[in-house]
């Protein structure tokens, strides 16, 4: 069998070039940066808004951080921002202030306690959808159960407790109808014990349908030809099912778990908030609430910061620990090693 390697005229071999990943590396370090700029320009100008706005809004106000280290009062100036070097240096001691609070720990409390409940009833519910919607053969059923799954996450948080309390409340449709036929009726909206099972029902029915469309982006990478093959060798729906779909959202669950898990700390601000009157602070307050009525109502700003930048501390150590696991566990999770 003759060689199919390339010589040169000399009769030696020549080169290969390498091929794969690899290759396509060794070949972006020979482009300088200019040509590169010019072969990536168009998607560079599409994403610079997006950057703009990342810096205007997340990552220049990281600055004003700096008053959780001082007694930061805005009135020593006419300008806020001058009164941040005018305030007198305090060190440590709105941390301390934070972690002798009571009403801190019973918030972080009702936090941790909202997303394990979000974690297990939430998480898996998109994930089934998805796969109901995937099993479905028609198409235009298909769009239309995806469609009206959708539709709530459009929906702002005042409508969709007013749609809650038009159902739910004392005066809702259900309480109604039972007290009509003689049953007492009730109301959901204003019991603390069930406050936790009312947000979390709150978010699956506002934003289940958006984690759907993740997954069924996730199923529609998958080669039918999978499907077929292992219909042949005699596959059930089942194992095909298990052997086939969920091992394509493998990757997909791993890196959304790893950003939940990212914002542990963050179960709503706004769903709280309109609700906080109704089932009282022991059962609604939560670390946003917190540090919005402690620290920004109250104008003690430095409190609230010093609350704020424990809590984002917190969860950055959360990403980078589950992202971690997902590597450990054979998954990209949010960036690779």
């Amino acid at each position: 069998m003759t060689s199919t390697v390339p010589r040169s005229r000399a009769g030696e071999r020549s080169p290969v070039a390498p091929g794969g990943a690899a290759g396509r590396r060794e070949r972006g370090r020979k482009l300088s940066l200019r040509i590169r700029f010019r072969r990536d320009r168009t998607l560079i100008l599409m994403t610079l808004p997006v950057v703009l706005l990342l810096l205007v809004f997340n990552y220049i106000p990281i600055l004003g951080n700096v008053v959780a280290f001082q007694d930061y009062d805005p009135y020593l100036s006419d300008n806020g921002f001058i009164a941040v070097f005018q305030s007198p240096w305090a060190g440590f001691e709105q941390f301390q202030r934070v972690f002798e609070d009571a009403e801190f720990w019973h918030a972080v409390q009702n936090t941790l306690v909202l997303f394990f409940l979000q974690l297990v009833l939430f998480f898996p519910i998109p994930i089934a959808l998805a796969l109901l919607i995937n099993s479905v053969i028609r198409p235009r059923v298909r769009a239309v159960a995806q469609a009206i799954m959708y539709l709530p996450h459009f929906f702002s948080w005042v409508l969709v407790v007013t749609v809650f309390q038009q159902v739910f409340g004392g005066a809702g449709v259900l309480a109604q109808t039972l007290r009509e036929h003689g049953h007492s009726g009730f109301d959901i909206m204003t019991d603390p014990s069930a406050f936790k099972y009312l947000v979390t029902a709150q978010m699956v029915w506002k934003d289940a349908g958006w984690g759907v469309i993740v997954f069924l982006a996730a199923l529609a990478a998958v080669s039918p030809d999978l499907y077929e093959a292992a219909a042949m060798d005699g596959a059930g729906r089942r194992r095909r099912m298990w052997h086939i779909t969920l091992p394509a959202l493998r990757p997909v669950i791993a890196l959304l778990l790893v950003l939940r898990v990212g914002d542990a700390l963050t179960v709503g601000f706004e769903q709280f908030l309109l609700q906080r009157q109704a089932v009282g602070p022991d059962a609604s307050e939560v670390l946003d609430t917190y540090v919005w009525w402690n620290g920004i109502r109250n104008q003690d700003f430095s409190y609230a910061a010093a609350a704020g930048l424990i809590k984002g501390v917190v969860g950055l150590t959360l990403v980078l620990v589950a992202n971690k696991v997902a590597h450990l566990m054979g998954e990209q999770g949010v960036y690779e090693k």
